[in-house]
């Protein structure tokens, strides 16, 4: 999965697949690790991308270097997993998310994002910026109800010790 712009360099997919085959189910690109970097990032979404970046490591317990980069490969198998239902500039960390929460095993690969041939940006930097802040804090509502739902018995417990009864289930 690259961008079309011509930004990706298609030399980096044999790292990209020598990730894969070394036992990680998806292969995640980063700007930010050792041999990687961007010709193209300004100093303003370096830093909203740090902040983001650290905002889901906190939340989900990950060590990405860089949340909203999207060079990356993965098995097939891994689709379910990723469900994507957005269709924006918060689709990297969207992916990022579900892949971690499904527990699949990740391995980021340092890239070297080139200035485009082809086309102009969209980015808006603080528009989209608050659509992957948002889509990072619905990600982690959504999966705190998910495992809610899936695990009543602390709830109930809860509310028990408070002398309360549990809502029956539906």
């Amino acid at each position: 999965m690259l961008d079309a712009d011509g930004s990706a360099d298609p030399s980096e997919i044999r790292r990209f697949v020598e990730a894969l085959e070394a036992g990680a189910d998806f292969a995640k690109g980063s700007r930010f690790r050792p041999g990687g970097g961007s010709a193209d990032i300004s100093p303003l979404r370096s830093a909203g991308n740090w902040v983001l970046s650290r905002t889901v490591n906190v939340l989900f317990g990950t060590s990405y270097s860089d949340l909203c980069y999207g060079y990356n490969a993965f098995w097939r198998r891994c689709l379910p997993a990723i469900s994507v239902d957005c269709d924006g500039f918060e689709v990297e960390t969207l992916i990022n998310i579900r892949v971690a929460r499904a527990g699949l095993r990740i391995a980021e690969v340092p890239s070297f994002e080139r200035a485009r041939i082809h086309g102009q940006s969209n980015l808006n930097t603080f528009r989209d910026g608050a659509r992957v802040l948002r889509t990072i804090l619905r990600e982690r509502v959504a999966g705190a109800e998910r495992h809610r739902l899936a695990h009543p018995e602390p709830e109930r417990l809860a509310l028990e010790a408070l002398g309360a009864q549990a809502p029956a289930a539906n």
